[in-house]
């Protein structure tokens, strides 16, 4: 059922919970994506409190909404949250990056309940959203769609052929949010390559589009809500900081795809307390 009830301090608190997994995975693991998992969540936490209709007991029910991770790197967004909603155990987080682990370095919707796309190569989320959001129509199903995409991913043509065809086909049930944190792989993405006003650049595209900052709950809710209520298919361009939360990861390139040391999840968990 959707969770529309849930109170933007819970939320916080559960966000705040989610980091803590986060850093506590990556660094066991020796491995993985911290910043882009930090700068995500408190999105990822608000769209499965409020919006998204998803059930642990039932986690491939036909009329269940789909969240596609496109930058799927940051799996450990995902598992925190897919943990906290019950399709996920401590044990599983414990195994992050281990071979046989359900919780793998990239999202693979054949290894863990509760995900509906495998990521890889960056760029193909979307195209496979219109897919699910077309067969939702063509089955008579009212399910929702939502995308997230990276901003560094932007930058890949194909997101921009699907952004032309969902509009095109008037998409309403196909949502996107993007996580502008301004950082990719090797560094900030206007050093790598400039992309821009994403949110011109899509609302050009026939897209709805609403940019929000994407650490203030109560404005991620309310732009939640928003996408649902728009005709057409609508885009939320969420301003973020890679890292964020914990202070030497916030807007630090290093971060990308670094674990912490021992000193470091120390400091990390004291200051998400």
């Amino acid at each position: 059922m959707k969770r529309t009830e849930v109170s933007v301090q819970s939320l916080e608190n559960m966000a705040k919970n989610c980091r803590r997994s986060i850093v506590d995975m990556i660094h066991k693991a020796g491995a993985g994506h911290p910043g882009g998992s930090l700068s995500a969540i408190d999105l990822i936490v608000a769209l499965y409190g409020t919006q998204l209709n998803v059930d642990s007991n039932n986690p491939d029910s036909s009329q269940r909404d789909r969240f596609i991770m496109s930058k799927g790197h940051a799996s450990p967004a995902v598992y925190a949250i897919l943990k906290e909603h019950n399709f996920l155990n401590q044990s599983d987080l414990d195994g992050f990056r281990s071979l046989g682990s359900v919780c793998q370095g990239h999202v693979d919707m054949k290894w863990t309940n509760g995900v509906d796309f495998s990521a890889g190569s960056l760029g193909m989320g979307l195209s496979f959203g219109i897919g699910t959001a077309f067969a939702a129509k063509m089955d008579s199903l009212d399910f929702q769609t939502w995308v997230m995409l990276g901003d560094g991913e932007t930058q890949e043509g194909q997101i921009w052929e699907a952004f032309m065809a969902a509009s095109y086909h008037n998409l309403d049930n196909l949502h996107v949010i993007i996580d502008r944190n301004r950082i990719q792989n090797d560094d900030f993405v206007n050093v790598q390559m400039e992309i821009g006003d994403v949110a011109n650049k899509v609302e050009a595209f026939g897209w709805s589009v609403r940019e929000i900052d994407g650490h203030d709950m109560e404005a991620i809710v309310e732009a939640l809500q928003w996408s649902m209520d728009t005709p057409g298919p609508s885009a939320i361009v969420a301003h973020t900081v890679k890292g964020k939360g914990v202070s030497f990861m916030e807007d630090n390139p290093s971060f990308h795809g670094k674990a912490p040391n021992d000193a470091e999840l120390t400091m990390a968990m004291e200051e998400l307390v």
